[in-house]
């Protein structure tokens, strides 16, 4: 059997930065350490974070914590203007570990909501960079989520659009919701905020689907980009299954396949990759 690994899998930038930074915390501060949030969307990592002693606090109860002796991390997912400020306010150290690409994101729509524009956001409206995004928005916005609803998008055409993605958001479908947009008759401007780690990963994933008989998508059940993979993958190969670790794993599924293709999410660990890969081997 062939067993194919997507290279793009597992971790990307921003989700590395912000477990390495969490770890060099739990090691290096004599505070206690808390995540706002889950750090990122993967059960075993939380849990490896847990053991080092870095626990996750539900956004609720962040803004009640009286625990000024403690730091507090910004996740990956970034959160919004008003959240930063009472977090920096009530803990000790807050430290800031939205990914680079999110933050671009939190410039753009602050820019160009302080000028008047209303702002679209594709991808998922509860998602917490999603939320995050809107919480640096000063007036309007509008989260699409699909063709469909931008379709249905009912906004004065005298309105000038500012139009900016989730990063992990599927490719195409960005493009074809801008034109949808664009076609409507609306004065906008459209920037394409989906990072080059998920395009690669989407292009490759697809790539991949296309070749193998079975496809193993690995990512956490709340994991945004790894659902969105499985969507790509199974649209051109209907034998894909989305896994979070090897113990989902069925090998009586694959047993008359010759060929499997795997690809991850960006919060999935190596090691749970390379586990499946072995598992597939077997």
């Amino acid at each position: 059997m062939r067993v194919v690994t997507a290279k793009s899998a597992g971790f990307c930038f921003g989700v590395q930065r912000a477990v390495d930074e969490a770890i060099r915390l739990g090691e290096e501060s004599a505070d206690r350490v808390f995540t706002y949030g889950p750090l990122i969307h993967n059960d075993s990592v939380i849990r490896e974070l847990e053991g080092r002693g870095i626990h996750s606090i539900d956004p609720d109860e962040a803004e009640n914590e009286s625990d000024v002796a403690s730091t507090i991390i910004i996740r990956a997912h970034g959160v919004g203007k008003r959240v930063y400020e009472e977090l920096d306010r009530r803990f000790k150290t807050v430290a800031d570990a939205t990914c680079p690409f999110v933050k671009k994101i939190h410039r753009i729509v602050a820019e160009h909501s302080a000028a008047g524009e209303t702002i679209i956001i594709t991808g998922a409206a509860d998602h917490p960079e999603v939320i995050g995004i809107r919480g640096w928005i000063e007036g309007a916005s509008y989260v699409v989520s699909d063709e469909a609803e931008a379709e249905k998008l009912n906004i004065p055409l005298d309105e000038h659009l500012c139009i900016v993605s989730q990063t992990t958001y599927h490719y195409n479908k960005f493009q074809d919701i801008v034109e949808i947009i664009k076609q409507k008759g609306y004065n906008i401007s459209a920037y394409n905020t989906i990072c080059n780690a998920t395009e690669e990963r989407q292009t490759e994933a697809a790539r991949i689907a296309g070749e193998v008989d079975a496809m193993l998508v690995l990512g956490g059940e709340n994991s945004s980009n790894s659902k969105k993979l499985f969507e790509i993958c199974r649209n051109l190969c209907p034998n894909t299954y989305f896994l979070q670790d090897s113990d989902d794993l069925d090998l009586s599924n694959l047993q008359s396949c010759d060929s499997i293709g795997i690809t991850a999410g960006a919060s999935t660990p190596k090691y749970i990759i390379e586990e499946v890969y072995k598992k597939c081997q077997k």
